[in-house]
Formats: C-alpha cells, structure tokens, sequence
C-alpha cells in the first residue's frame, strides 16, 4: 500500500502500530507496580499520572525507532513484515520524526513533572535500547543480556518517580524483571530461529551449540528468578500472600523451562513463552495486592 493513498485514520492507526501498544501497556503495568510499591502512603495520583505518561511516551518513542534502524530487517522476517515501515504505511522520515519527538518529550516531561532521577533513568532506558541492544543484535548472542538492562529499567522508574531515590528495593524489582526476560526473549528465539538467522541477527539459538547453551540459560534464570522473587517479602514490602504465589508461580515457570530442556521441541518452547507473558503480570499483581 502506497503512503498517498492511505486515509488520515490509517496513517493514524499505522502510527499506533508503531508505537506496539501491548509492550507499551506491559511497560506502563510494570512501572505502575513499581510507583505502588515505592509509594510510602497515599497515592499521589497527579504523579503517577505524569510518570505513565511520561515513560508511555518513551516506550513509543524507542519503538517507534528501533523500527525505524530495523526496518530493512524487519521486512525479511515473517513476523516482522507486516510492521507499518516494511508494508509502506509509513516513510521511515516520519518514524524518525515521530519516535525523536516522543523520546525527547518523554525524558524532558519527566524532569519538570516527576522528578529528575526518573528522567535519567528514562533516557538511559532510550540510549541503551537504541544504541546498545539494537545494533548488537547483529553483531553477538549477547544481545539478549544487554537489552534486558533496558527492558528491567522501567520497573525502577516506576519505584524512583514515587521515591526519587534508588534503593535496594527498587533494584530487586529490577532484578526480577531482568531475570524474566531470559527465558522470555530465549524462548521466543527458539521459535523463530529461522526468521532471525534470515534477518541477520545473532541469536543464542543459532550458534554453535546453541540450543543446549540456550536450555543451560532458561534453567539457571528459571531458578535465579525464583530465588529472588521472594526477596520482596525478605525485605517487608510485600506479605506471605504474595511469598506463597510467586514460590508456586516460580516453581511451575521453571517447570516448564525444564520441559524446554528435556524435550526439544517447538511446542514446548511455546509453552515457556506463553507462561512468560502470564508469569509477571501475576507476580505484579500480587505485589500490589499483598503490598505491606
């Protein structure tokens, strides 16, 4: 489809795409977890406001330009065809434009509404995304341990826009996210393979040796990520409720990275990724539920 022939509601929506709202939401619901359980008594609404709105223009503003540096990618890969800038929906000028502008925004909103500490941490979550993780990916298997730096960040500033400080707290929240994406991102390469060795990326998979190495790193995050996800209850900002669910919601996950392990085949590395979409949102709401 040409540029000139689509309406102003389908430049509109292709912008939306761009901006890939179910991640951003996954962003916005773990930043909103980390404010909650930073937050020491009454909510500030007005500041949790500006904080999600805030870190939901980063989002996008960083999506929308890790599409743009990966579009040529992007458009050799089966799943990734059919994003707004291979299909021709967008010129890439305009995604330029429009993920510079919500970058920006986004880091100076947060400075002026929230607080500065959030605003760094928003702009080195933007810088490492898309001058780190991006172009690595290219170049080494180790991309997967760079971005999920960036990929944990948003849970802290989600504890730093209630605090305004970095303690320990914030940094085992971050913790959990950082661990999750390992047996998350690893089993999505796992299934697309393929399309990624196609695409020119380098993923821990298509190495040599690499689906055994990629097993040994979904089990030892699998269970790194069970011992820490207790640490919240340790530390007394979360209650027993919440011990109890993230012990059983840890042990079933790395059940079914054990499976990946023991049975390599495609339909179990599915199942490890779709427990990996369910895993944290249970594990967040509990954290705010059984918040002490």
């Amino acid at each position: 489809m040409k540029t000139e022939t689509l309406t102003i509601a389908d430049k509109a929506a292709a912008f939306v795409q761009l901006c890939k709202p179910r991640l951003t939401l996954l962003v916005l619901f773990s930043a909103l977890t980390g404010f909650y359980l930073g937050a020491p008594g009454q909510i500030e609404w007005l500041i949790l406001f500006h904080s999600l709105f805030g870190i939901a223009l980063a989002s996008s503003g960083a999506l929308a330009l890790n599409q743009f540096v990966e579009r040529e990618h992007d458009a050799r890969m089966e799943r990734t065809r059919h994003r707004p800038l291979p299909e021709g929906l967008l010129q890439p000028t305009e995604a330029l434009i429009f993920g510079v502008s919500l970058s920006l925004s986004s880091v100076i909103y947060l400075a002026y509404l929230v607080n500065l500490l959030t605003a760094t941490l928003v702009a080195v979550t933007i810088v490492s995304y898309l001058f780190a993780y991006t172009p690595l990916k290219r170049y080494s298997f180790l991309n997967t341990l760079v971005g999920a730096i960036p990929g944990a960040l948003p849970i802290l500033c989600g504890w730093t826009a209630a605090t305004n400080q970095l303690s320990l707290e914030g940094w085992v929240l971050f913790g959990i996210l950082f661990l999750w994406q390992f047996p998350h991102f690893l089993s999505i390469a796992i299934l697309y393979s393929d399309d990624y060795e196609q695409a020119g990326y380098k993923m821990l998979p298509t190495q040599r040796n690499g689906i055994k190495r990629t097993h040994r790193h979904i089990l030892i995050t699998c269970v790194a990520l069970l011992a820490i996800s207790v640490v919240p209850t340790v530390l007394g900002l979360t209650g027993n409720i919440y011990l109890w669910v993230a012990i059983v919601s840890g042990a079933l996950f790395l059940a079914c990275g054990v499976a990946v392990a023991m049975n390599h085949s495609r339909h179990r590395a599915k199942q490890l990724m779709m427990a990996s979409f369910v895993y944290p949102l249970v594990l967040w709401g509990f954290m705010m539920i059984d918040k002490v």
